[in-house]
């Protein structure tokens, strides 16, 4: 450790820059002797703990500081590497005079060249280290020195520093050339450096420079990339007529508003459109257009696309006119809740056109704000006050969250912050309080929202072009369903572990989804930590508290003939899948079977919700197929232990299938054996139970299913 620890600090030494405790894990003090070199030019100065939503953000404010300094900057280390672990951690900037030049080795009798090298180890740099608040990443200074061992520019002769030199024409074409490609900033810088063959950060422009020519560019030959838009549209619905598509021309002849969806994402809308994401926070360079993408969530919790919107304006009647349009595709199926950025305009077009519809912020888009709200107001009570604000959010009672809002305001001080009021007024749009009573399909928890982030990005990402758009989004929408269903397959065979031994566990592995199964489950493993308490004055409601408290709790109505049940912590009615308190109450009252209302078909296995094995035969029949019934459970049993017995019993199961096919069949309107099939195969893949013992499951009869290993254990209890 301590040798790792020494390389560091060599390191260090050896870059020019000052050593920092912060890369052993805490935070560097700014040092006494910081000066600023014009404090009274600078206007915003680097501080220990200031935060930044993004390492680019924090080289804009940087790169600006250092303007008004008189020096520039470039990157330099960096801790952790893109697309491993958690990527880059750590980024360091410095003056652009720091390090000293590296001499070339020369050949002996080869004249060598040496260029003047402006580095004389200067040691100024700003330090930022990644860190994750309420599920959000950011960005905090960790290390700031502006101490320079050399002179400072003044604003006149700083301009002539390469960092901040004008692009050059062929740079402006070739910008302008990627933008239409719908390559990002970043991209493109990124792209230039290896054409220029120049290092990281070292280009004689700086993406904020990057980002203004961008912006000269808007409305300039964009309507004839969006037109072939259009005719790739029309192109589509000649080749598949269930493709939809819409579009609205303005009064000067130019496309203003392009929607469209694919016969695919209409059906997987009709059948988890439910919770829908309509998505309209990232725009489109190459067309100078908002981008809105619809998303949703499939019965395995994986994101499904159900349609995509290219508007020109960001205003009430553009997105009134992308939600009609996307209604109209849908034949008219209004989804239960929509989840948006905290947008008036779409909040107000969302109450418009979908008025029955709850309408909901995604928090994500909210806490990403917080850095630049309130991180410099509040200082060092920054962290606190969002640990505090956390709880608040995930409250179940509507009046805990007014109490303890009020409580927060005055703690820190924030009566009169204009973001907290504007927060406080739009509570019912964010506030889990509120929105429990209504169906979001899990999608408001950080795991999903970084599958909706990273699914957006492979938008973002995808180098569109004009002529084929609408086939590269099919791509990849095609691309995620069929890595999707992979997924969704390899699940299946995998076996299911079934840790508490519940009749109803087994009886939900039987009817869900593996990802659906695995919610249930993890509620049934807590439920025994609670205990159900009968209120004395009306017997139809139980308390269920955890063990450890004293007092509070849950409230759980429970109706047995009419097979309802509800709790007060509105989880089922939230995501879909019953809580613990309701599974406590059921299985201390002997319930073995989880009523069918509670087993929604959305978190079924397709085709799920048919009817289960309805046997309407003579009692000698009936027996005969609850034998046939067990054996082909125990079959599966011993049969997957290894690859050969699999192979026999395959081969077997092939010549008993070829003779029952030589008799006859039963005659038509024959009551001897009826039975409906619930899926497309009766039998569920392995389940193994907490003792290891693999046992399957009829997907009707599940309680019914014995294995041998579940016999055996029955004997040696009697």
């Amino acid at each position: 450790m301590m040798s790792e620890l020494t390389g560091i600090m060599k390191e260090t030494s050896e870059n020019g820059m000052v050593s920092s405790p912060d890369d052993i894990g805490s935070i560097e003090e700014m040092p006494e002797d910081t000066i600023l070199s014009r404090q009274t030019s600078v206007t915003l100065v680097p501080f220990i703990g200031q935060r930044f939503i993004s390492q680019d953000a924090a080289y804009e404010f940087y790169c600006s500081f250092a303007k008004q300094c008189g020096f520039s900057i470039r990157r330099h280390r960096t801790r952790g590497k893109d697309g491993v672990g958690r990527g880059i951690t750590r980024r360091d900037f410095t003056c652009h005079r720091g390090g000293h030049p590296q001499l070339k080795p020369s050949d002996e009798g080869k004249l060598q060249r040496n260029r003047k090298s402006s580095r004389c180890g200067c040691q100024a740099y700003m330090r930022i280290v990644k860190r994750a608040d309420f599920d959000v990443p950011e960005w905090r200074i960790t290390g700031f020195s502006n101490v320079h061992n050399h002179e400072l520019l003044k604003s006149n002769e700083v301009q002539l520093l390469p960092a901040y030199c004008s692009l050059s024409s062929d740079d402006k074409s070739r910008i302008c050339m990627y933008a239409k490609a719908g390559m990002s900033v970043r991209h493109m810088l990124r792209l230039m450096e290896l054409e220029k063959g120049v290092k990281l950060g070292c280009l004689p422009f700086t993406e904020i420079d990057v980002r203004n020519l961008l912006q000269s560019f808007r409305n300039v030959d964009r309507d004839n990339d969006v037109m072939d838009v259009l005719k790739m549209c029309k192109s589509k619905k000649d080749k598949d007529p269930n493709f939809k598509y819409n579009f609205q021309i303005d009064a000067n002849n130019r496309l203003e508003h392009i929607a469209w969806s694919y016969a695919s994402s209409i059906q997987s809308y009709e059948a988890f459109g439910d919770a829908v994401i309509f998505d309209t926070t990232h725009r489109m360079d190459a067309y100078d257009m908002i981008l809105g993408i619809w998303l949703g969530v499939d019965n395995h919790g994986m994101n499904c696309f159900f349609g995509c919107v290219l508007l020109r304006d960001e205003n009430v009647q553009s997105f009134s006119w992308a939600l009609k349009t996307f209604l109209d595709f849908v034949n008219g199926k209004t989804p239960e809740t929509i989840s948006t950025d905290q947008n008036m305009w779409l909040k107000e077009a969302v109450a418009i056109e979908m008025p029955r519809t709850k309408h909901a912020f995604c928090i994500w888009h909210i806490m990403a704000k917080f850095t630049d709200w309130f991180s410099v107001l509040l200082g060092s009570q920054y962290d606190e006050w969002k640990a505090e604000l956390r709880q608040l959010y995930n409250l179940h009672s509507v009046d805990d969250f007014e109490v303890g809002w009020r409580e927060m305001v005055d703690k820190y001080g924030l009566e009169g912050n204009k973001h907290i009021i504007s927060l406080y007024a739009l509570r019912t749009f964010w506030a889990l309080p509120y929105l429990r009573c209504y169906f979001f399909a899990g999608m408001t928890n950080a795991i999903q929202s970084e599958l909706i982030n990273a699914f957006i990005q492979r938008f973002l990402n995808a180098q569109f072009h004009s002529d084929n758009l609408v086939e590269q989004v099919a791509a990849i929408v095609e691309f995620k369903d069929e890595a999707g269903g992979k997924h969704k397959n390899q699940r299946k065979v995998l076996k299911i572990s079934l840790k508490t031994g519940s009749p109803m566990e087994s009886h939900a592995a039987a009817v869900l989804t593996p990802y659906a199964f695995s919610k249930l489950q993890e509620e049934l493993v807590l439920a025994p930590q609670y205990a159900s308490l009968m209120d004395m004055v009306d017997g139809t409601y139980f308390i269920v508290r955890h063990h450890a408290d004293m007092d509070g709790g849950c409230k759980v109505l429970w109706i047995p003939h009419d097979d309802f049940i509800s709790c007060s912590c509105h989880f089922f009615e939230f995501t879909g899948i019953l809580c613990r308190h309701i599974l406590r109450v059921l299985s201390t009252n002997n319930c073995f079977h989880i009523p069918d209302r509670y087993l929604p078909t959305r978190w079924r296995e397709i085709n799920s919700s048919s009817k289960p094995f309805q046997i309407s035969t003579s009692g000698e029949h009936t027996g005969k197929v609850q034998l046939l019934q067990s054996m082909i459970s125990t079959l599966i049993t011993e049969s997957t232990g290894t690859e050969e017995r699999l192979d026999v019993a395959c081969d077997q199961m092939a010549m008993v299938l070829s003779r029952i096919k030589e008799f006859p069949g039963p005659a038509h309107g024959s009551n001897d054996v009826a039975y409906n099939s619930p899926s497309d195969s009766l039998i569920l893949p392995e389940v193994e139970d907490s003792d290891g013992i693999v046992q399957s499951f009829t997907a009707g009869n599940s309680h019914e299913s014995i294995t041998q290993g579940k016999d055996e254990r029955e004997k040696s209890k009697r």
